[in-house]
């Protein structure tokens, strides 16, 4: 369990809503862990093209995008809108 004292959350998420495929093919304890990863800034398997863009938005109000696999290597995505009102879990394929 991340400790939210020595780790705090860098943005808010908003709402949060996931598609119905992402719902049917992530356990919800694994949505759970990786929103809990995206809001403290840990972006998960991004190339550094993606890192960067992802901390000059955090500084600019830009999206924020993370990119996770499940225990069942199912690749999935966090996308945080700029505004911070919805942070959205999908499948690459519902983009």
């Amino acid at each position: 369990m991340i400790d939210c004292a020595i780790h705090p959350p860098k943005f808010s998420l908003g709402q949060v809503v996931a598609t119905p495929n992402a719902l049917a093919a992530i356990p919800d304890d694994e949505v759970q862990n990786a929103l809990s990863r995206h809001v403290r800034g840990d972006w998960g398997t991004l190339d550094a093209e993606d890192l960067n863009a992802n901390e000059r938005a955090l500084r600019s109000g830009g999206r924020l995008f993370s990119s996770y696999h499940s225990s069942q290597n199912v690749k999935f995505w966090i996308i945080t809108e700029c505004d911070r009102s919805v942070t959205t879990v999908l499948l690459p394929e519902d983009y």
